[in-house]
């Protein structure tokens, strides 16, 4: 159920025509942060460990870390804009559309997170951008590590397809 809100005149926020400044920001900012992942994650692939792979990769858990927390901040965002946004559609494409965002908003959440998680068990110090301590050295714990090595990857890589 919708609640009416009048179209605002306000380019920052969501109106009922157009998505607003802030949210195409998140929405393209988050793009690039997704295209530097798969980038680095793509080239590991391909090429294995290079110094090339390594100025993508040594951002990796970072960018994971950005990426998680620009996700809450997105998803607050579209709640508190919900009632101005375009709609999804009516009919089964609609219903798809939603289930195809809730799908990738799950996904945006699940994967930093099992990673965050698994770097934390793996016992190893953690520096968001090498600057701001999120956690320092502890025992290797492999009932943390366990769940993100078995899936992370294919789910980001499910994320990707998505």
């Amino acid at each position: 159920m919708r609640i009416h809100v009048p179209p605002t005149t306000s380019p920052w926020l969501d109106s009922p025509l157009r998505y607003g400044r802030i949210s195409r920001w998140l929405h393209w900012g988050m793009g690039l942060l997704f295209v530097w992942q798969f980038t680095g994650m793509g080239l590991r692939l391909a090429l294995g460990r290079t110094p090339l792979v390594s100025f993508f990769v040594g951002s990796h858990a970072s960018v994971g870390l950005l990426l998680l927390l620009l996700v809450l901040v997105r998803g607050a965002w579209g709640l508190s804009q919900r009632p101005r946004r375009p709609p999804h559609g009516a009919g089964w494409l609609g219903r798809a559309a939603a289930l195809g965002h809730g799908a990738l908003y799950l996904l945006m959440l699940v994967v930093p997170t099992l990673a965050l998680v698994r770097l934390y068990g793996s016992g190893r110090p953690f520096a968001w951008f090498n600057t701001l301590p999120v956690f320092g050295p502890g025992p290797k714990q492999e009932a943390l590590m366990a769940p993100a090595n078995a899936v992370h990857g294919p789910l980001a890589w499910t994320l990707l397809a998505l």
